[in-house]
């Protein structure tokens, strides 16, 4: 069965628009039929010091992929593209992307390895403006 689910974008290393594309065409490829995507919105980092600032963008996705597939499958393009170590325990890091799954259809899900909705979506306004474009309109990246 097909679910529509929401992604955040992020990243703050290197050519971070290009890393945004690659990341949707990426997801596009592997995951399903990318139905929205917000526009780019640079932001400050949140929860750690860095002079790089982060682009963010949020998409939605009509996938076929359970929510542990998803989760595998955003992992792996993380890691494709470069991605070395993960945030934990509230430890932040420099990134040259950065997916998180926000919604998932209607699921609530809490486990110790994922999350949905996203725990922190709430309190992160790089998370909530791109969203909200999105699901307020449809929007594309040009």
């Amino acid at each position: 069965m097909s679910e529509l689910t929401y992604l955040s974008l992020g990243t703050n290393l290197g050519d971070r628009e290009a890393n945004i594309r690659r990341a949707v065409e990426l997801i596009k490829q592997r995951v399903g039929e990318v139905v929205r995507c917000s526009s780019l919105h640079v932001t400050e980092p949140w929860g750690f010091s860095s002079s790089n600032l982060f682009v963010n963008a949020a998409i939605a996705v009509q996938t076929e992929l359970s929510p542990w597939q998803l989760l595998e499958t955003t992992q792996q393009i993380e890691r494709e593209m470069g991605r070395q170590q993960k945030s934990s325990d509230g430890i932040y890091h420099d990134r040259i992307i950065d997916i998180d799954i926000l919604l998932y259809g209607d699921l609530t899900l809490s486990t110790p390895t994922l999350v949905i909705p996203h725990p922190h979506m709430q309190e992160r306004e790089f998370v909530q403006k791109p969203l909200q474009e999105i699901l307020d309109t449809k929007s594309s990246i040009t």
